[in-house]
């Protein structure tokens, strides 16, 4: 087509698929194709070709008809396909009889994905990652996905969208500091918004009056956004602030006990809280560094501050998850030992930064 039509051709986010058919001319061309011994084909649905199309409507008529591979033996391979000289000879008619009458043209316009990349903060303890319901009941006030794709699909005039994240944080978690990496994916886009479209949408998020929820750095990535998310997740470490309680007053040799503790090797049971959708196995987290931050005018309440492995379970580390994780802040401090709010202030990863 490129050289039929001396035209250039690029990789374009944007297809049309033109579908020819004509029904008499592709039943004759079925009945011809089973009298042939030997023939070897391929029936694919053309429905399940265009999943990510999410506007039927617009494709209607095309997901019943079915397109064939066939590869048909030659005429003078016939005696080794089992063809006998005395068969009709109907049956090794080809070429096909002209067809005059116009065929069917159905055409089809879509977009693959296009991905939004940026960093979210969330300043709620009651805002959930994702939509969460449980027996038709909300769970948390709103959610990241909903706050954030609402902003952007209209823009888009997209059909749907889909959310990722770099990890996740707990509902009654802030996510504070440079943010957690994200990336929307806008399915059928039927608009690609400039470079200023998408700062509106980021102010547009960050001017709610709600103030749930901040957006940083938010701009389109193509699919190397995966790549990037990828490549930060295997080796990404977060840091938290915690506030916790123990049960005896702080001493002055648990700040040098906690501080001195540096690269520890902790094991963690899958948390009795989520053993209703984890699998039971036993990890190998490191901590990194902690520090302790005593708060004035009271002797059992600190904030704990600590860099960790991704992945480690934070409030089953202080309180120790009965003892299903050694060693816990519990058992280091010989004391029991309790968190009562929990934020991520950081995570290191190189990915969707202030450029």
């Amino acid at each position: 087509m490129k050289v039929l039509q001396d035209v250039k051709c690029g990789i374009s986010t944007f297809h049309i698929r033109l579908t020819y058919s004509r029904v008499e001319a592709s039943i004759r061309i079925q009945n011809f194709v089973e009298k042939i011994e030997g023939c070897k084909r391929r029936k694919v649905d053309a429905k399940n070709c265009l999943d990510t199309v999410k506007d039927k409507s617009a494709i209607t008529g095309v997901e019943n008809s079915v397109v064939s591979t066939t590869e048909v033996i030659p005429v003078d391979e016939k005696s080794s396909n089992g063809l006998q000289d005395n068969e009709p000879s109907e049956t090794h008619e080809f070429p096909l009889k002209k067809v005059n009458e116009p065929c069917r043209l159905e055409c089809l316009c879509f977009r693959t994905p296009i991905y939004f990349g940026g960093r979210y903060l969330k300043y709620s303890r009651n805002v959930s990652q994702t939509r969460w319901i449980i027996d038709e009941e909300r769970m948390g006030e709103a959610s990241i996905e909903e706050i954030i794709g609402g902003n952007i699909l209209p823009m888009c005039r997209g059909d749907s969208y889909k959310f990722h994240a770099a990890g996740r944080e707990d509902i009654d978690v802030r996510m504070l500091g440079s943010g957690r990496p994200f990336l929307f994916e806008i399915q059928n886009a039927r608009e690609v918004p400039s470079e200023l479209l998408v700062k509106e949408i980021e102010s547009k998020i960050n001017s709610l009056e709600n103030k749930l929820v901040r957006v940083k750095n938010l701009k389109i990535v193509g699919s190397q956004g995966w790549t990037l998310m990828r490549e930060g997740e295997a080796e990404k470490q977060k840091q938290y602030a915690a506030l916790v309680w123990i049960s005896r007053p702080l001493q002055d040799e648990d700040f040098q006990t906690i501080s001195s503790l540096k690269e520890t090797q902790i094991l963690q049971k899958t948390p009795i809280r989520v053993l209703h959708r984890r699998s039971p196995l036993e990890r190998e987290k490191i901590i990194n560094w902690m520090k302790i931050e005593k708060i004035a005018g009271s002797s059992q309440y600190f904030l704990l501050h600590m860099c960790t492995q991704a992945g480690t379970y934070i409030k089953e580390f202080v309180h120790g998850d009965l003892g299903r994780t050694n060693p816990s802040i519990g058992s280091i401090l010989g004391c029991r030992a309790e968190i009562l709010q929990l934020d991520v202030t950081d995570v290191k990863m190189n990915c969707f930064l202030t450029e």
